[in-house]
């Protein structure tokens, strides 16, 4: 497993090019991420010079560093508008090779350089990946099919260079790989008792307990509902 590139960049006003849609108007956003070389130090809120233009759902620990496999460009490659996609594309901190959501598990420790982080949660997508890319439903493809990426928190600060390599350190709950975390939230899959199951995992980012938690309730009350109204 591999580290390709590593990106970092401070947020930025992006200009209107005038055309009307809806994702050309003035936003500011942090998503535009350049490639560096040689070293960036990474604390515990994420690399030094990185930054999110909204702090109220994107960085702080459970978010600090944002994951996306390469192995993955070559699907969105193939379709309409996205022939331009390159490493950084969902804008990304690491772009990596060998780790997927099918590898990477909830909580799973890994040596990257000088650092020590670890898996939090599934990258949920908004709206800005859509506006990003100029692709109304592009967020809602991204959930359809799993391709979402993921979160680290930091463990231990220290220095992360593209190249570096990505070691395995600790795996404690490998029934919670990002791919089935991905399908309980986003497909209903298991039910009820998974999201429930899933929302107790003590290494699950709070937000996602939250969400989870919310999704179990409310999927046995509909259970419950249904149960009662059933013809006797």
């Amino acid at each position: 497993m591999l580290i390709l590139a590593l990106h970092t960049a401070p947020a930025c006003e992006v200009a209107s090019q005038g055309s009307g849609e809806w994702w050309d108007k003035e936003w500011r956003t942090g998503f535009h991420k350049q490639a560096q070389e040689g070293p960036r130090w990474l604390g515990y809120q994420g690399f030094r010079g990185d930054e999110v233009a909204d702090t109220r759902y994107h960085g702080g620990v459970d978010k600090a560093v944002c994951v996306y496999a390469s192995e993955h460009l070559d699907y969105w490659r193939a379709l309409p508008g996205l022939g331009e996609m390159a490493s950084g594309a969902f804008g990304e901190n690491l772009s990596t090779q060998g780790l997927t959501e099918e590898e990477a598990c909830i909580g799973d420790i890994y040596q990257i350089g000088e650092a020590l982080v670890q898996v939090s949660q599934p990258r949920q997508p908004c709206w800005k990946l859509a506006r990003r890319w100029r692709v109304k439903d592009l967020a809602a493809q991204v959930e359809r099919n799993g391709k979402t990426g993921f979160y680290f928190r930091v463990l231990q600060h220290g220095h992360v260079s593209a190249g570096d390599g990505i070691e395995l350190r600790e795996r404690v709950w490998p029934q919670w790989s990002i791919a089935r975390s991905n399908a309980i939230m986003h497909h209903g899959e298991g039910g009820a008792e998974a999201a429930r199951e899933l929302s107790e995992c003590p290494l699950l980012s709070g937000s996602w307990k939250d969400g989870l938690w919310m999704m179990s309730q409310s999927a046995r009350r509909k259970d419950t509902s249904t149960r009662t109204n059933q013809p006797s």
